[in-house]
């Protein structure tokens, strides 16, 4: 079957200012540059993780300067479980991995507004274990038979 064209991108539900705004307020950043910083560092490593639909969808979802952000970096091969990704975050940053969990909590909270339910739920079946309470979302798994005691 044919692919279907894709819809004319929409303009974003805010400007580049205003998600940094949210940002500064869900992160209660001290100042709108230490909100940037933590955007520029959470969307930068997103990129690393994200591929296929799911990348260029979020990136349409987003302000122009933020997708610029996320898809300027090229994927990694390996994908990074949710803590592998504050952890990473931490290190590339120079900060601890609380603070990195932190930035990362509130810049998605806002991506997830921005980006809708359903994109979300595309974007953590693709991704390992973990990122779903990144995103703010339960992570639901399915449980595990317990072996006999012998």
């Amino acid at each position: 079957m044919y692919d279907q064209p894709r819809p004319n991108r929409a303009a974003p539900a805010m400007t580049f200012d205003q998600m940094l705004e949210h940002v500064r307020y869900e992160g209660a950043h001290p100042t709108r540059e230490r909100a940037a910083e933590a955007v520029q560092h959470v969307l930068a490593a997103l990129g690393r993780q994200l591929t296929g639909d799911e990348r260029v969808d979020l990136a349409q979802a987003l302000p122009v300067e933020a997708a610029l952000i996320l898809t300027s970096q090229v994927p990694d091969t390996e994908q990074l479980t949710g803590w592998g990704f504050v952890k990473d975050l931490a290190e590339r940053t120079g900060t601890t991995p609380a603070v990195a969990r932190w930035d990362t909590g509130a810049v998605l909270a806002v991506v997830t507004r921005l980006a809708g339910t359903d994109l979300v739920r595309r974007i953590l079946r693709g991704l390992p274990d973990g990122f779903a309470l990144l995103f703010g979302q339960a992570e639901l798994r399915e449980p595990q038979p317990r072996a006999a005691a012998a």
